[in-house]
């Protein structure tokens, strides 16, 4: 698929060869035409996608912080971007000013924006009506204020300046930057310059903030003469001057060139299609600071000759080349300082080693090897001898094997000599992994320069001579070392690396060359070969798998591997000796060997088949090839065996192929958790090569066997047992294998990211999946059998996921499967029919509650633990829905398990009738709440608690249930609830050493606090206000937002004080300390509390309103208060603005016979 470039280079190719007429802009008419067709349908979706979801991200943070927005958008076209944001950003936007040169565009744009008596304001906060110019940006001039005296330093500036594909124009396009840069507020600090463009952006000297790509992006064309005629010009960017035949003429070529390098694709009938890459660069004022960084450390001279092909297209800001540890620690002092990212060159293999307008640093001179016998570690270090090696982060795989042999040790590295310190942090799969583990397995120690500070790291066994001078151990140097273990490209930049040693090997080789005739074959031969050769070879034994295609035939390449320090096998490496025969029956199976011989370390390099046994060989420097890497087990399994043989049969260049090496072994004896390498049970990693000549490097060639490379790729993952994080950068289309990339140490990995790398120094490294949200929201469904349970739950997965202004991932699990596994399991039922058919559930329903009841009373804690499996195992997503519980009141009762996320109760209820209906056609639901199970009652008033939510789900179709979700669940991820969890102040070590304090009541401290948060109590009440009698409140804490909330929704206010601050007659009751108040003191005190007898008639419905909900002492004293005045639980109802659910006050309230109240929190928190 051509892109957009690609297609007008080759539309001013023709132009110029075949017209002598002079060209003419476009008309404002030609161009608005031209830009309509651009930006339907798939061309939209590009919007909708990538620019309105990272627009939104980048601004709320911009937003919070500020009480007005003032906004300049350079060439908005007819309708502004910002119109696409969510409701909330758009009112803090006070100012807006355009440029926008196209009289159509800024005619329509004014429309759009202005309201007429029948429509709302896009913008509805405005001070004053938009300020669109009709006119383009220029470098030299200049806005003026109303109180401007003429000079630049008195024009109108803005916090936030927007480039939406207006760019292309202007050249040179830094100094555009710059300019714009000139007109971002001064005071406070933050404003940004955010630029989306197609294709790359080169911008000399400038340093991103912040980048994003959007590789997929495609514009639909119909194929029609007159559409083509509008669209060729607009992407050429003019037409002919005054010669019609001409003009025609060149018509007729540009349609015969747009439909020749066109896609055509059977989703898009009449339509052509071509790639529109997007990227993302923001800017801030910092963005013109690298002299100050440049001015004092090395920089790289001349192009870095990088070895990957995807980075040879990055232009970085700049290359910096350190020579000594404090260089290093100057450039992250920078970075840190200017909120810059930083990318690092080792071998330069990786793709994302350079990046566009970034600043990278080269770490070519840190090349030192030093090693350390046994003899000489244990005079050293007393303890644990063995030798070691240290290699800085500047080698090569092939500089240690080199140097490690000729002491005759080795450091199980991968195969390709050129592969630099990533290989090693990310993994490091080579053909020791089985006999001695992964490269990062035998990682002791480290040198690192934190990105959190800049100081000098030592952490585990280092030398005493390769420790820097101001170096020190951090308090986390277990999680740390560990991290680095499997994904250290992502906490810090690496000096050195010391590794346990092992004793030098030789290699004996075998290979095997077997056509294949078709696929069966195929799939025969890699069974017998995964079956009855790989799987019974000793550790010192790998054998790797080569699928290809060559002389018009499918071939299998195999390669031996035994490795062995005996003395007596050879050490010459060009030696042809015969090794050995194998205890496996590879002759019978593969055929007799193509060749054979024996090589040590080094000669082991050139022996791999991809070097000379396949295509002529790899080899030679003269092709460029894009991987990625999945784990896979039975490789002869007729899913896996069909998408490779597919792939190679429909492989865009006739040198791809796969190769598949040989895990197991020492790999698998390493725990899952015991580092950060969290993908341990697998027996091949499948690297998908797609390859093509260097020649065709930027070419749709390449780009073609990159989407072949992804394609294939998410083929294969839902068959794999992991994915290889050592290739995966920050391309979205890794996000799908990076997800997979750690096994169960990826929320572990997200957590220390965030606070190892805080700032995030390391952006482009392998993505690690976001921590959860400040409020992760986890939905327990519940309800009675048929109910509808499983249905709601992903309707309700729908809902969130489709959020327009949020990007959410949400998932829908039940509880029950892992039981429903383990009963099959035990007793020989149908796993997959207990799963997926509900007549054949309901015959085991019975039996299956019995089995669950009895696991639970030999462990009592079985539903908490499988409770805790779902949720992390789930650990990636936003929303977590959860059907199949069998708990009473579960949000009491589970709730401080996962003190840092928000808990939801959702009860489906249905009648009977409908109940009836349904049975027999929905599968999927709980084993046990049905008639004989613990929910047994047809309505919330047979529970002895209250629900968080009810749905009533006797209604046909979805609509109910979107409605439902819409009104009740999406509140709970709005962005106006985590812009209040950020004004709640977190002190630490407050009223006492280890307790982290939430200052809740500071938000009335705060400008614009005590109304948001009133607005949010309001709205989220899920009762009625309007049959509210009072609002009741505790002092102090609820004093505040009670005495405003009543203000708001005008109903009384009731207070309860301490004894003795209310005029007689009083009701009272004892009120043990809260849980702050015995935090402060070592003496418990009890007091009591009282109100005025008469305020409030019995049986009138009450909202007691508190600031925090934690043991829930104090709710508990107010209720029994309320309750001696004659206010009973089934009148009473609790909102407060934050809970702590590690002090399980719901579960209190609830064992003191308050379950049946209904309790709401804006906020969750952890702690106190």
């Amino acid at each position: 698929m051509a892109t957009l470039k690609s297609l007008q280079e080759a539309l001013l190719e023709k132009a110029k060869a075949t017209a002598s007429s002079r060209k003419q802009r476009l008309s404002d008419a030609q161009y608005s035409a031209g830009f309509d067709i651009l930006v339907q349908g798939s061309g939209w979706m590009t919007y909708q996608d990538f620019i309105i979801p990272q627009l939104s991200q980048l601004l709320g943070p911009l937003f919070t912080s500020r009480i007005h927005i003032s906004v300049l958008e350079i060439g908005p076209g007819p309708k502004s971007i910002l119109g696409y944001l969510s409701s909330h950003l758009k009112r803090k936007i006070r100012k807006y000013t355009a440029f926008e040169p196209n009289g159509l565009f800024a005619t329509r744009l004014e429309e759009w924006l202005c309201p007429t008596s029948e429509t709302k304001p896009l913008l509805p906060c405005l001070e004053d009506p938009p300020n669109i110019h009709r006119s383009p940006f220029v470098l030299q001039g200049n806005i003026r204020s109303r109180t401007s005296t003429g000079t630049r330093d008195d024009e109108e500036k803005y916090d936030i300046i927007l480039f939406c594909h207006s760019m292309y124009a202007m050249k040179p396009k830094h100094k555009f930057i710059e300019r714009a840069l000139e007109m971002l507020v001064s005071r406070p600090q933050g404003g940004m310059v955010a630029v989306f463009h197609r294709d790359s952006l080169h911008l000399d000297g400038l340093v991103c903030h912040r980048t994003a790509s959007f590789p997929t992006g495609v514009v639909s064309v119909a194929n029609d003469d007159e559409v083509l005629d509008c669209f060729a010009p607009f992407v050429a960017g003019f037409t002919m001057q005054n010669m019609d035949h001409v003009d025609q003429a060149i018509r007729g070529e540009w349609r015969k060139i747009c439909r020749a390098l066109g896609r055509r694709e059977q989703a898009h009938p009449g339509h052509l299609l071509f790639s529109s890459p997007n990227v993302m660069a923001v800017f801030t004022q910092h963005a013109t600071t690298l002299p100050e960084l440049t001015a004092h450390v090395p920089l790289v001279e001349g192009d870095r000759a990088v070895k990957n092909r995807e980075a040879r297209l990055h232009r970085p800001a700049s290359t910096i080349g350190p020579t000594e540890v404090r260089h290093v620690q100057q450039c992250v002092r920078w970075a840190l300082k200017h909120g810059a990212g930083l990318t690092v060159v080792g071998g330069g293999h990786s793709g994302h080693c350079l990046w566009p307008n970034v600043v990278s640093i080269d770490m070519g001179a840190f090349n030192q090897i030093h090693i350390l016998t046994a003899e000489e570690d244990a005079r050293k270090s007393g303890s644990d001898p063995g030798s070691l090696v240290v290699a800085e982060s500047g080698c090569k795989t092939g500089d240690i094997v080199t140097k490690t042999m000729a002491a005759g040790l080795t450091v199980p590295l991968g195969a390709r000599p050129s592969v630099g310190a990533g290989l090693w942090l990310q993994g490091g799969i080579g053909h020791l992994a089985r006999l001695h583990g992964l490269a990062c397995d035998a990682i002791v120690g480290a040198v690192v320069v934190s990105v959190d500070s800049g100081q000098v790291l030592c952490l585990g066994r280092v030398p005493s001579q390769c420790q820097p001078l101001d170096a020190v151990r951090p308090e986390n140097e277990t999680d740390l070392l560990w991290a680095l273990k499997g994904a250290g490209t992502n906490f810090g930049i690496v000096i050195s690396i010391t590794f346990k040693a092992y004793a030098a090997p030789t290699y004996s080789i075998r290979n095997w060359v077997v056509p294949l005739s078709d696929s069966p074959e195929a799939r025969l031969r890699l069974d017998s070969f995964d079956k009855f050769v790989a799987r019974k070879l000793p550790r010192n034994f790998s054998a790797d798998a080569y699928l290809y295609w060559e002389n018009d035939q499918l071939h299998l390449g195999i390669t031996m591997l035994e490795s062995s320090t005996s003395k007596s096998t050879s050490t010459t490496s060009t030696s042809t000796s015969t090794p050995q025969p194998t205890s496996t029956p590879v002759g019978t199976i593969l055929g007799p060997e193509a060749d054979i011989k024996t090589v040590d370390g080094v000669g082991l390099f050139e022996t791999e088949m991809y070097m000379s046994g396949m295509h002529g060989g790899h080899g030679g420097g003269k092709t460029s090839s894009f991987k990625r890497c999945l784990f896979l087990k039975n490789i002869g399994a007729a899913n896996i065996t069909e998408v490779l043989v597919a792939a190679v049969q429909a492989r865009p260049s006739p040198l791809c192929y796969f190769h598949l090496l040989q895990g197991g072994g020492a790999v698998s004896d390493v725990a899952a958790d015991a580092s950060a390498f969290g993908c341990r049970d697998w027996d091949f990693a499948c690297v998908i090569t797609g390859v093509w000549p260097r020649d065709h490097d930027g070419t749709e060639a390449a780009r073609a066997v990159v989407r072949w490379v992804y394609k294939v790729a998410g083929e294969l993952l839902p068959f794999s047992s992991g994915a290889y994080g050592a290739d995966l950068g920050p391309d979205p289309r890794d996000a799908a294998l990076a997800a997979k990339a750690f096994g169960p140490n990826q929320p572990r990995l997200a957590r220390l990211k965030h606070s190892l790398d805080p700032y995030n120094v390391l952006a482009y490294a392998c993505p690690l999946l976001k921590a959860p949200m400040e409020q992760k929201l986890i939905i327990l469904i519940t309800g009675e059998s048929c109910a509808g349970k499983d249905y709601c739950a992903d309707v309700w997965v729908s809902v969130f996921t489709r959020c327009a202004h949020k990007s959410l991932t949400a998932r829908a699990v039940s509880i029950s499967e892992a039981t429903k596994r383990e009963y099959a399991a035990a007793t020989g039922a149908d796993v997959n029919r207990l799963l997926g058919d509900r007549a054949y559930k309901e015959q085991h329903r019975r039996a299956l509650t019995a089995f669950f009841q009895s696991q639970v009373r030999q462990q009592p804690r079985l539903p908490e633990e499988h409770f805790l499996d779902v949720v992390y195992g789930a650990a990636d997503v936003d929303v977590l829905l959860i059907t199949g519980m069998r708990d009473q009141a579960p949000v009491a009762t589970l709730s401080h398990l996962v003190p840092n996320s928000r808990l939801l109760e959702v009860r489906v209820k249905a009648s009977e009738e409908t109940r009836q209906v349904r049975r027999g056609h929905h599968g999927g639901d709980d084993i046990s709440n049905n008639k004989e199970g613990n929910d047994s009652g047809s309505n919330s008033t047979a529970l002895d608690y209250a629900p968080s939510l009810i749905f009533e789900n006797d209604t046909t179709g979805n609509e109910a249930a979107k409605q439902f979700a819409e009104h009740y669940l999406l509140p709970f991820v709005h962005e106006d609830l985590q812009r209040l969890a950020q004004i709640v102040r977190r002190v630490p070590d407050f009223p006492r050493p280890g307790i982290d304090f939430r200052h809740v009541l500071g938000i009335s401290q705060q400008p614009g606090g005590l109304s948001l948060c009133i607005s949010l109590l309001q709205t989220n009440f899920i009762g009625d206000w309007a049959n509210v009698d009072a609002v009741a409140c505790c002092e102090a804490g609820g004093f505040v937002y009670a005495s405003a909330l009543a203000l708001r929704v005008d109903v009384p206010l009731v207070l309860i004080r301490e004894a003795g601050k209310l005029p007689p007659p009083t009701v009272s009751v004892l009120k043990p300390s809260s849980h702050i108040s015995s935090l402060a003191s070592n003496t418990s005190k009890e007091k009591r509390i009282e109100m005025e007898r008469d305020v409030v008639s019995s049986g009138a419905s009450v909202v007691v309103v508190d600031d925090v909900l934690s043991t829930g002492k104090t709710l508990c004293a107010v209720l029994q208060l309320l309750d001696k005045a004659g206010i009973g639980a089934e009148d009473t109802s609790i909102m407060v603005v934050a809970e702590f659910p590690a002090q399980r006050g719901r579960e209190m309230l609830r064992q003191h016979g308050f379950g049946k109240i209904n309790i709401q929190s804006l906020l969750i928190f952890d702690g106190a």
